[in-house]
């Protein structure tokens, strides 16, 4: 699935980000804490659609940058997705055995270890993006900028904030402005990020980085809405974590306040918009376009 939604050049950015990505997992040199190591290659080597950094990389190409410079961003990014997926999992939050047809990483090394780990995931991107040879070549006010969009969208405006959210909303009655705020932060934020920073990382210009932000915006919605349907019409198994799981949590979803055919009118909507954005790139965004629609039609 991962690479089928995928353009040739996609994959390219794919497959560096794959073989990249554990080479930013600290050296296990330290025999003490190892299993925070372990714990911490787990929850990056799951795989997935690595749809964030796969972003990061293609608007950094799309507007005339040198992708080279923006994989060690891209590979932050998707770091700290991967943290907030061990959070996510954990029995405070939504408390999901699996992830990805896996043990969840608080299955696998205890809930400590996994709360831990995802600290250290959170910390391990700044790192990275603010190691000065991960950065050579950029001017350090790009590099800056590019850490700051991250930050901010995995913060408490953002991602944090919308995960509160959601952890208020469970078992509530909420409205859709109620829901759109949610997933704003908690999906919508971090890649919307990812779009914004490979634009930076470019030195496109404002208009771009607007339109780059409104286009993740858009996609990060429609891409939660397809979430939330899936969640109801398909098996633990096509999903790669357990089906149902929002209704048994009583969480708030698409489903729950749109009901299943206004959802997935919702979704042709954010669809449309997102494709709506990219026309200030013209045709270099032809592959961008692609994914949208795959995105939308996704069976998992």
């Amino acid at each position: 699935m991962s690479n089928s939604i995928y353009n040739d050049t996609m994959k390219q950015h794919l497959d560096i980000i794959e073989t990249s990505l554990q080479n930013y997992i600290p050296e296990r040199n330290l025999t003490l804490q190892d299993e925070l190591f372990n714990s911490m290659e787990y929850a990056c080597a799951a795989g997935g659609k690595r749809l964030r950094p796969v972003l990061l990389m293609e608007f950094c190409r799309v507007c005339g940058g040198d992708t080279r410079k923006a994989l060690p961003f891209a590979c932050a990014v998707e770091i700290i997705h991967s943290y907030s997926l061990v959070h996510d999992d954990l029995p405070c939050m939504d408390n999901s055995p699996l992830r990805r047809g896996r043990p969840s990483a608080h299955i696998a090394f205890g809930e400590a270890m996994a709360l831990l780990a995802g600290d250290a995931l959170l910390n391990r991107a700044f790192e990275i993006m603010l190691d000065p040879a991960n950065r050579q070549g950029l001017s350090t006010e790009s590099a800056i900028e590019a850490a700051f969009i991250l930050a901010n969208a995995a913060g408490a405006r953002g991602m944090v904030g919308g995960q509160v959210i959601d952890l208020k909303s469970e078992c509530q009655a909420i409205d859709l402005d109620t829901l759109e705020n949610l997933q704003k932060g908690k999906t919508a934020a971090l890649i919307s990020a990812a779009c914004q920073m490979g634009c930076c990382i470019a030195g496109a210009d404002e208009k771009k980085m607007d339109t780059a932000r409104e286009f993740g915006l858009q996609l990060g919605l429609c891409f939660q809405i397809v979430d939330d349907i899936l969640d109801n019409t398909s098996t633990s198994e096509q999903l790669g974590k357990p089906s149902g799981s929002d209704t048994e949590n009583h969480k708030a979803t698409y489903v729950s306040v749109l009901g299943l055919k206004e959802a997935k009118s919702f979704a042709i909507r954010r669809t449309e918009h997102a494709v709506l954005a990219l026309e200030v790139f013209g045709n270099q965004a032809e592959g961008l376009r692609d994914l949208t629609y795959k995105l939308f039609k996704r069976n998992r």
